[in-house]
């Protein structure tokens, strides 16, 4: 399958030029066909010919392994969650804390980065933040902060500035100093090549709504298997341990132990088949095509008004204009979907495979009166 084909199987993009796939990638028809067969199956046909809770847990481990395989983990290091945000909490309510142990992070995470560990603060916990400088982490200031850490949450990928921070070597100095590692990873399933093991970390969250083209509700949690056992998660149900009806309890081996209670399969089913799309046009591909459309874009930005770097990382760019807000509002009306930015202050556009060169230059053309 080609970048082209692919996008002529997302009705969304029948009438718009859309750059948001960082919040949403809007899926092809057979993602979402893929999700509304399962339902139909499920609730049609298994509650009266089989085990309901079977099929489903037979779906859930069908997408554990296609998960597994496409980000070079195990399938038991793999537990399915609602979203990246899910994943995060999953960890931060699995570690017994004590008061005056701290977490560090960065000052350009997402609010799932953040939130988690701001209501840790309530017991006691402090939370350092790393300064950054255009999407640039400062190495000597994270090491100096890591230093005496129980944790440590960093981004894969930046959602500011659409760049790269130098995950395997934070990884690295983290551990050094005893700190468990949690990378935020959703903006580069779908865009990049992923392999956990090529960081190190001791867990990686990440969903496939924004650039594997899935449904809303399809996370995913990597946990290391050499650290599962020190997690003790806070949420439990018949899906985190080995039999549901034993006193007492035992956790479920792996990380499936973050699983918790009935959810819907349909997202992950989704998910499974997203995953299996996007290989099969090639994720080196689309990277390729990614960086060829968003380097078309940054070239076409005047350079005092780029605030990703002028030869691009990703299909994240982000632009300096007057009023970001006003400004998503007007091209939305001429056709053009992006969005504004809380920090930095700026619109960002989302570059994906599936888009054009007709579309990255209309997108110039539009912006261009905002300077």
């Amino acid at each position: 399958m080609t970048p082209r084909e692919l996008r002529a199987d997302v009705p969304a993009l029948a009438d718009v030029d859309y750059f948001n796939y960082g919040a949403h990638g809007p899926s092809p028809r057979y993602v979402v066909e893929a999700a509304d067969s399962f339902l139909e199956s499920f609730e049609y046909d298994a509650p009266v010919r089989e085990n309901p809770y079977q099929t489903a847990a037979e779906a859930i481990d069908d997408v554990r392994e296609t998960v597994a395989s496409f980000v070079g983990a195990a399938p038991e290091e793999i537990a399915l969650t609602e979203s990246t945000t899910a994943g995060i909490n999953a960890i931060a309510n699995a570690i017994d804390w004590e008061p005056g142990d701290v977490v560090v992070r960065t000052d350009l995470e997402h609010p799932a980065g953040i939130l988690p560990w701001d209501r840790l603060k309530r017991e006691g916990i402090e939370v350092r933040v790393v300064p950054t400088s255009g999407g640039r982490i400062d190495r000597d200031a994270f090491a100096e902060a890591v230093a005496d850490a129980r944790l440590v949450c960093v981004s894969a990928l930046t959602w500011t500035h659409g760049t790269w921070l130098p995950v395997a070597e934070l990884v690295d100095v983290a551990r050094e100093a005893g700190a468990f590692t949690l990378v935020d990873a959703v903006q580069v399933p779908g865009q990049a090549p992923m392999d956990v093991t090529d960081w190190g970390a001791d867990a990686v969250a990440a969903a496939g709504h924004k650039w594997l083209l899935g449904l809303w509700g399809g996370g995913f949690l990597h946990v290391d298997g050499d650290v599962v056992d020190d997690l003790h998660p806070r949420s439990l149900g018949y899906r985190s341990v080995e039999t549901p009806t034993a006193d007492p309890y035992e956790l479920a081996a792996g990380a499936r132990r973050f699983e918790v209670g009935t959810a819907n399969p349909a997202p992950h089913v989704a998910l499974g088949e997203a995953i299996t799309t996007i290989e099969s046009v090639g994720v080196d591909r689309i990277q390729g095509r990614i960086h060829e459309l968003a380097g078309r874009l940054a070239e076409g930005v005047p350079e005092d008004r780029l605030l990703s770097p002028a030869e691009p990382e990703s299909g994240l760019v982000t632009i300096d204009v007057d009023d970001p807000a006003t400004t998503v509002d007007r091209l939305a009306d001429e056709g053009i979907r992006l969005r504004d930015l809380p920090f930095p202050e700026a619109v960002r556009a989302s570059v994906h495979a599936v888009n054009t060169e007709r579309e990255v230059d209309r997108l110039i053309d539009a912006l261009s009166a905002e300077w």
